[in-house]
């Protein structure tokens, strides 16, 4: 069933299996969901929300059973499959883990999948090497919104490809790798961009191109895309819609666009706050109440790739220089990235649930998660404060609640 803009939504949230005690990471997704079914599956049909494998043994998916409505209260479908999990992991002395890294994982000590679609994994395992932390040590959140026709298609991708470069700004939850501050404001992106660079074509500049009909995306993305993998896909299992890996891609199979660069943040509450947010400011770009639709299609991907990777390192305190990116927004001067995000926040505000208002709020007073992460650990960086922290965060996402 194809839908129109904004009628509905898909949601898909990734979190870490790992043990109460240390945080160290526990591959037995598996044993979960045999444990819930009693047969040994993939995928775990569990009402309004399903859970599925990721690529390694220690990741689990959950996510909207099909599209549904965007309401507030989608947080309370997805804590209760939290609650529901963390309630069979007891017994392994084990519970969820929220944010998009893990701070101290080794991803050599990682495992890919051995069950349905192994295959696949393993097929990618063997061209890129996926014990990396950009395979084995990355959680995000992805939005799925619908368009009906090429028309909705390009209104829909021009606001998407405006908003890609500063959502880090708003949803980095990744400070720390191997026990160590990395510098970056979301370091998730950083190995994002990189990981699959031995196929350049397959990410691109994780800005998608500026297409805007179906004909075109197969033109200058999904046909580089095929070239560039057939040497490696011998057997031809791979897709292209799954072997894109821009930071939005076009799901032509199911007339969706895809945005897979919001990180994890500490509860579900938080995670879909956020994306009813993000939503919120897309509708009005797609209704060009921000700025005109032409003007959304001039902005060129190197550009805005370079906005974006500006904010992976520097955040909230991000300059925005570029003159034309400004003048879509209103803005003749320089501004920062947060300040960009509170001038739009401010546009939809009545438009927003109280409870949405007031985790924006917590954000432009006290940091992205990647900030507030960094000032709750301070200037003691040792494994024991990290890992004090960051028990917090797994007692955050267990009682979805926000962490200030």
């Amino acid at each position: 069933m194809k839908y129109h803009l904004f009628e509905v939504v898909g949601i898909e949230l990734e979190y870490m299996l790992v043990q109460k005690q240390n945080l160290n990471i526990l591959p037995i997704v598996d044993q979960l969901f045999k444990r819930k079914t009693g047969e040994l599956l993939s995928d775990v049909d569990n009402g309004l929300i399903s859970w599925s494998n990721e690529l390694v043994t220690h990741v689990v998916e959950l996510k909207t059973n099909g599209p549904q409505v965007l309401d507030i209260h989608l947080a309370d479908q997805f804590y209760e499959n939290i609650y529901e999990i963390n309630k069979l992991l007891h017994e392994h002395g084990a519970c969820l883990l929220g944010t998009a890294m893990h701070p101290f994982l080794n991803p050599d000590h990682t495992s890919i999948w051995p069950h349905d679609y192994n295959e696949v994994y393993n097929l990618y395992n063997r061209i890129f090497n996926c014990k990396g932390h950009g395979w084995s040590n990355v959680q995000s959140s992805h939005l799925n919104l619908p368009f009906y026709d090429d028309s909705e298609f390009e209104r829909l991708h021009a606001a998407v490809r405006i908003l890609l470069p500063i959502l880090p700004a708003l949803s980095a939850s990744s400070p720390i790798v191997e026990g160590k501050v990395t510098g970056k404001n979301d370091t998730r992106l950083w190995y994002y961009k990189s990981n699959q660079a031995k196929i350049p074509q397959l990410t691109g500049k994780v800005i998608p191109e500026a297409v805007f009909t179906k004909a075109d995306y197969e033109e200058s993305i999904f046909k580089p895309i095929n070239v560039a993998i057939a040497p490696f896909d011998d057997n031809k299992i791979l897709s292209h819609h799954f072997l894109n890996s821009r930071g939005a891609i076009a799901r032509f199979d199911r007339n969706a666009i895809e945005i897979r660069i919001i990180d994890n943040q500490e509860c579900v509450k938080a995670d879909v706050y956020l994306i009813v947010f993000l939503t919120a400011i897309l509708k009005s770009l797609v209704q060009e109440n921000i700025a005109p639709l032409q003007e959304q299609k001039k902005q060129q991907e190197s550009k805005l790739y370079k906005l974006f990777n500006e904010i992976i390192e520097t955040g909230e305190d991000t300059m925005i220089y570029d003159e034309e990116y400004l003048k879509l927004f209103g803005f003749s001067a320089p501004i920062t990235v947060k300040q960009l995000w509170q001038h739009l926040f401010k546009s939809v505000q009545e438009k927003l649930p109280a409870g949405v208002v007031d985790y924006l709020n917590i954000i432009f007073d006290h940091g992205n998660l990647s900030r507030r992460i960094l000032n709750k650990i301070g200037a003691e960086t040792s494994q024991k404060r990290i890992t004090m922290v960051y028990k917090e965060l797994a007692s955050c996402l267990a009682r979805n609640t926000f962490f200030v």
